[in-house]
């Protein structure tokens, strides 16, 4: 009986763990492309309901995104007890231009970004500060920083007395610390942190959207090389690039396209850096040779089939040209990553270049039928023909993400 007693607590607190996790993993606001499926996966007893409307989960699919805006739903247990709301918002089809075209980005973070730190003449100023590698520092002395030498110079006029250091750590908290300088040989002061105040690279626009004037970039965020994480940024730059080598990919050792951002003209602003791209707006199309006649329908994932495709890269300066690719599997469930589909180069020109996906090539656009269904994003390094590419209505939907 006492076994008996036992086994029953452990199936109640399994059953009490699994609705507990289902409660707090379900999101507090969805964004769905207009005509789009609302795909409810819930424990038994767990149900969605429209709160205008009060219908149940059974019938949200059908009238859920017929119009464009917010709708708010309520996840009760038993259409009963209300646990949680939840906000979704409709937004609208639209068509953009694929482009496929090189491009260079330049990103600057709010304050400066802590990459490392070091001893100073056998003293660690920061050792009881509190700051840590992946730390932003954006205050000295209630002094705003914005660059490595504004940081420098604070350091610098403070003569040694203790400065009062504002900063935001990995949890995204204001934290303030006190940092007494260690004066060095050359008699200039420091306080042992080695920092970042911007990020530039080269890599593939993936498409323009007329209606707004924005654009989409990479299919997945561009990371600190010393801390990998998402760099923060607070501004940046969209320019021109060119294309200076392309260095072949093979199993084992991906490729990348080597290009220059030096002399580069401005193409727009970046304003988002996120896990499924780089977003801004283009202030110079004439830079880009956007053509309008190529605008074309954003497909949903509903609409991907497996066989063929095409990507648009560019290769050589100013020629962007048409690929053929097989998507092998598409993952269709997938919100959480942007390896939303397995893709394979099949083009014996595009390999004869560069071997299969190279680094640079991130963002290239994917269309099948006349249509824009996503970007390539990864390499698997032990076969560079194949790789993985995200759903356009994921970056459609960072782009217009409704706050």
């Amino acid at each position: 009986m006492k076994l008996y007693k036992k086994i029953l607590l452990v199936l109640i607190l399994i059953t009490m763990y699994a609705y507990i996790c289902n409660i707090t993993m379900f999101p507090n606001s969805i964004i769905l492309m207009q005509g789009e499926n609302l795909e409810i996966s819930t424990v038994l007893g767990l149900k969605v309901k429209n709160k205008q409307t009060m219908q149940a989960s059974s019938s949200l699919n059908e009238k859920l995104t017929e119009q464009v805006g917010k709708k708010d739903l309520e996840l009760n247990l038993f259409n009963i007890i209300p646990v949680k709301d939840v906000t979704v918002n409709v937004i609208p089809k639209t068509t953009v231009i694929p482009l496929g075209k090189t491009i260079g980005m330049k990103l600057y973070t709010e304050g400066v970004l802590v990459v490392g730190m070091s001893e100073i003449e056998g003293k660690k100023p920061y050792e009881n500060s509190g700051i840590e590698t992946g730390d932003r520092i954006i205050e000295v002395n209630n002094t705003k920083i914005s660059t490595s030498d504004e940081l420098t110079e604070c350091v610098n006029t403070s003569n040694g007395k203790n400065i009062e250091i504002k900063y935001i750590n990995n949890e995204e908290q204001i934290e303030v610390a006190e940092i007494e300088p260690a004066k060095t040989s050359n008699n200039e002061y420091k306080i042992g942190l080695w920092v970042r105040d911007a990020a530039a690279g080269v890599g593939t626009v993936t498409f323009y959207e007329p209606s707004t004037g924005s654009f989409a970039s990479l299919g997945h965020g561009i990371n600190d090389v010393d801390t990998y994480e998402l760099i923060d940024i607070a501004n940046g730059e969209l320019v021109t690039a060119k294309i200076l080598d392309i260095v072949k990919g093979q199993n084992g050792l991906p490729g990348e396209i080597r290009g220059n951002i030096d002399n580069s003209i401005t193409i727009g602003n970046i304003s988002k850096n996120t896990e499924f791209g780089v977003y801004g707006t283009i202030t110079n199309t004439n830079a880009l040779n956007i053509d309008a006649s190529n605008q074309m329908e954003v497909a949903d994932r509903s609409q991907i089939t497996t066989g063929k495709a095409y990507i648009l890269c560019e290769l050589d300066n100013g020629k962007t040209e048409k690929y053929e690719i097989e998507i092998q599997k598409v993952f269709k469930e997938n919100n959480q990553d942007n390896k939303s589909m397995l893709i394979k180069i099949t083009d014996a020109r595009l390999i004869e270049k560069t071997g299969g996906i190279i680094q640079g090539m991130s963002g290239a656009p994917i269309i099948q039928n006349d249509k824009f269904i996503g970007a390539v994003t990864h390499v698997l390094v032990n076969d560079a023909k194949l790789g993985y590419g995200v759903f356009a209505d994921l970056m459609i939907k960072q782009l217009k993400e409704v706050n």
